[in-house]
């Protein structure tokens, strides 16, 4: 009896921070895409497949977390080589100098069922600025191996923000830049 009053009690006063639970992207069931005109008439795609994002939640709706992203800008991949390593140069994000696109988010805050406005930091070629993006939290799922949770993340960006491009002005290619983020999330032990 002794044992079992003991063993309630730790579970009564565990702190809250113990709650909070580290949850890892799994790159291979997880994409990085962006979206830009080109001379007004048509969209050219491209993807980064190198990035790395954590989430730190406690709550189960994930309407507390916090998301950090880490980008290998040198992963860009538009399925065309000559335009991928222009995109690497000084002309756009001179990758060089500035390897890593980082974002970290700032707020939460709900926006229907399960969606969010997500509201942090992205630095871009050296420049830090504030931006919001749509969050979708698409559900968790537990199988034998893991508890995998899935969210896709949309929004868009300028690039004249961060310095990206300062020589092509639209409609040579456009300012904006759509994101689309779809990610699936392992809970870490």
């Amino acid at each position: 009896m002794k044992k079992s009053v003991t063993a309630l009690l730790a579970v009564l006063l565990l702190p809250l921070s113990a709650l909070a639970a580290t949850w890892k992207g799994d790159p291979a069931h997880s994409r990085l895409s962006f979206a830009v005109t080109h001379l007004g008439i048509s969209e050219i795609t491209g993807a980064f497949k190198s990035f790395e994002v954590l989430i730190k939640a406690d709550k189960p709706d994930f309407s507390d977390a916090v998301f950090d992203l880490s980008v290998d800008v040198a992963s860009i991949d538009t399925e065309v080589e000559k335009r991928d390593n222009h995109l690497k140069s000084p002309d756009f994000f001179e990758v060089e100098k500035f390897p890593k696109m980082t974002f970290r988010s700032k707020s939460i805050e709900a926006a229907g069922k399960d969606r969010y406005k997500l509201s942090g930091d992205l630095t871009i070629h050296g420049q830090t600025k504030p931006v919001q993006m749509e969050l979708w939290y698409r559900g968790t799922t537990t199988n034998q191996k893991n508890t995998t949770a899935g969210f896709q993340l949309t929004g868009t960006l300028k690039r004249s923000d961060f310095g990206v491009g300062p020589k092509f002005p639209e409609p040579m290619i456009s300012d904006e830049v759509k994101i689309k983020a779809d990610g699936e999330f392992i809970k870490q032990p």
